[in-house]
């Protein structure tokens, strides 16, 4: 074995970052490609016929370690189709879950108040540091200069932690009520 790659991406698309480093790999070494289960590698007929037609790349499925192109094309076939019927059910449970009321997608209520208590707790957060970050930033200041004299002042960050220029910059933003 030169190497494995995981694809955490669907098997819907073909443009997969670790697939293309597998594949690029195989070509290069000729060593053959091996796939859990031919549906991980792809749910299309099309792509994995190119991929068979490649002379350069040799598959093989664990799933069905002795299964010759033909075959291969059939459980091809059957995984293309499967991916239409997962598309058509997913499509019908929210259609159904939408007729009955149920919302779908964006911000829940929760969520929403949620966000509105820490934008609140923050926008307090940075009015304490106001009298310290206004006037360094006034004198021209870099952010980096006010951050090292909040960190220097024993001023800790909301999580305990050290000032660093991004969140010098989020307080500026919020005391100018851009945030």
């Amino acid at each position: 074995m030169l190497a494995t790659f995981i694809e955490v991406e669907s098997g819907k698309t073909s443009d997969r970052p670790e697939l293309a480093k597998a594949l690029d790999m195989a070509r290069r070494t000729g060593a053959e490609l091996l796939v859990a289960k031919l549906d991980r590698l792809s749910r299309k007929v099309s792509f994995i016929a190119t991929l068979m037609d490649d002379p350069k790349v040799k598959l093989r499925v664990a799933s069905m370690p002795y299964a010759d192109k033909f075959q291969l094309h059939i459980y091809a076939a059957l995984a293309e189709q499967e991916r239409e019927f997962i598309s058509a059910r997913t499509k019908a449970a929210l259609a159904e879950a939408k007729a009955k009321g149920k919302k779908l997608g964006g911000l829940r209520d929760a969520t929403g108040k949620r966000n509105a208590v820490l934008k609140a707790n923050a926008k307090v957060r940075a009015e304490k540091v106001a009298g310290v970050v206004q006037p360094l930033r006034s004198q021209g200041a870099t952010l980096r200069e006010i951050a090292e004299a909040l960190n220097n002042s024993g001023v800790p960050t909301a999580r305990g932690g050290r000032w660093q220029a991004s969140q010098v910059k989020r307080v500026l933003e919020r005391l100018e009520g851009a945030a």
